[in-house]
């Protein structure tokens, strides 16, 4: 049985509660049949055996001005350096991981997710469902 990621959900109530009117077309976090083809696997696929999905996907239209998308991909991105919860990031056709230490880098794979903020979790995301101190979602410095 696929469950999402605590970190998962915390964060997506997090955002949900910043932005309450949002639009939500672009949201998911459980791969469709494309994913679960992938030979490289994707982290919106469950984990075996214990079912994690450790992606979400945010739609870029927060309701309110266009560039709060890009604000929240990069606090996401600064935040990943120190909350060991976060693997990596993509968005609007780049990618911020601990490959680089969570600098941007452009994106080459299939989908450049402009539509949406691409976040996907570190195992340890599966049981710390912990709040994440993210400036535009909370009010406070990280």
């Amino acid at each position: 049985m696929a469950k999402l990621c605590k970190a998962g959900v915390q964060l997506r109530e997090q955002i949900d509660d910043a932005f309450p009117n949002r639009d939500r077309a672009s949201d998911g976090w459980i791969g469709d049949a494309r994913h679960a083809a992938r030979t490289s696997g994707s982290d919106h696929n469950p984990s075996i055996p214990e079912g994690w999905v450790r992606a979400i996907d945010i739609d870029a239209d927060l309701r309110s001005h266009k560039s709060e998308a890009f604000d929240l991909a990069d606090q996401l991105r600064l935040l990943a350096r120190f909350d060991k919860r976060i693997s990596y990031i993509i968005f609007a056709g780049k990618i911020a991981s601990w490959r680089r230490n969570y600098k941007w880098r452009k994106y080459t794979g299939i989908n450049p997710h402009n539509t949406h903020i691409h976040v996907s979790f570190t195992a340890k995301g599966d049981t710390d469902g912990s709040m994440f101190r993210i400036p535009i979602l909370t009010g406070e410095p990280i």
